[in-house]
């Protein structure tokens, strides 16, 4: 019985053991969620601020970019002061709400932290300094409204002169490559008597004395094409061609071709070529 009474006693007081290992494992698990909680509210409210502290640097880089821009002068520095300006406005918008998201993150968080608070009206602060500068800089620039005006009618009236000029140009440009071109062709023809006649560019033993069929001609560009391949093994010039200004030569297959040595004086007295073959 009294070995009993021991064992019993034994047991009750392990039981005791456990609940409170149990009761102390349970505010540990406890003590570390609420550990966990803050550092992520912190990390949170750190993040943010971050962010609020990039967007004060963009900010300063643009308002030296602005600096820099009203010394010069014309409608191009007014332009990129009113694109760094934009740029600012935007930014300043976006670091108000991630102060409004600093401030509602710092009012819900279990961490009491004056720093944090003591750095959130300082934000605060240099938002509002900002925006005093930022109405200064428009003022200034409202006031050369009227001188960037007159800048920007000057530089269209320009542009205008200019695109002018450049149509007047590639039109007188186009009609110098067309009269070039035009000055730079000729036509050539090699048939036998048969087939020139047929076309009407030997007629009654004369060439190209009537309406000769001019699309039975082949284009060439005389600064381009001085070699004519006549595939016949007889060939005659018909047309008025200065005798110095070409040869004609046969090939290994005995067949000949005209080789133009002097195209200027060649083409001088014809841009017609009739050459008759057998």
């Amino acid at each position: 019985m009294a070995a009993l009474c021991l064992l019993a006693l034994a047991a009750c007081k392990q039981k005791g053991n456990d609940a409170a290992e149990a009761a102390l494992q349970q505010q540990r698990d406890s003590l570390t969620r609420i550990i966990e909680q803050k550092d992520n509210e912190i990390d949170d409210m750190v993040a943010t601020m971050n962010d609020i502290q990039e967007g004060f640097r963009a900010i300063n880089e643009a308002e030296d970019r602005i600096t820099l821009a009203k010394d010069g002068e014309g409608a191009t520095s007014a332009d990129r002061i009113r694109e760094n300006l934009e740029f600012i406005k935007s930014q300043m918008q976006q670091n108000r709400e991630l102060i409004s998201k600093l401030r509602n993150q710092l009012r819900q968080s279990s961490v009491k932290g004056d720093q944090l608070r003591r750095t959130l009206e300082a934000m605060t602060q240099q938002l509002e300094d900002k925006d005093n500068q930022l109405r200064q800089l428009q003022a200034e620039l409202e006031a050369k409204d009227l001188q960037i005006g007159e800048l920007n009618q000057q530089v269209s009236t320009l542009s205008g002169n200019v695109s002018h000029l450049q149509e007047e140009t590639a039109k007188k440009s186009q009609t110098i490559s067309s009269q070039d071109k035009q000055l730079n062709t000729a036509w050539f023809v090699y048939g036998t008597k048969k087939e020139l006649k047929e076309q009407h560019i030997i007629e009654d033993g004369k060439v190209l004395r009537s309406n000769f069929n001019r699309d039975y001609f082949t284009k060439i560009d005389i600064r381009i094409d001085k070699e004519i391949r006549l595939y016949s093994r007889s060939a005659k010039v018909l047309t008025a061609h200065p005798l110095s200004s070409y040869v004609l030569q046969q090939d290994a297959n005995k067949q000949y071709i005209l080789r133009i040595t002097n195209p200027q004086l060649f083409w001088s007295a014809s841009k017609y070529l009739v050459v008759l073959v057998k």
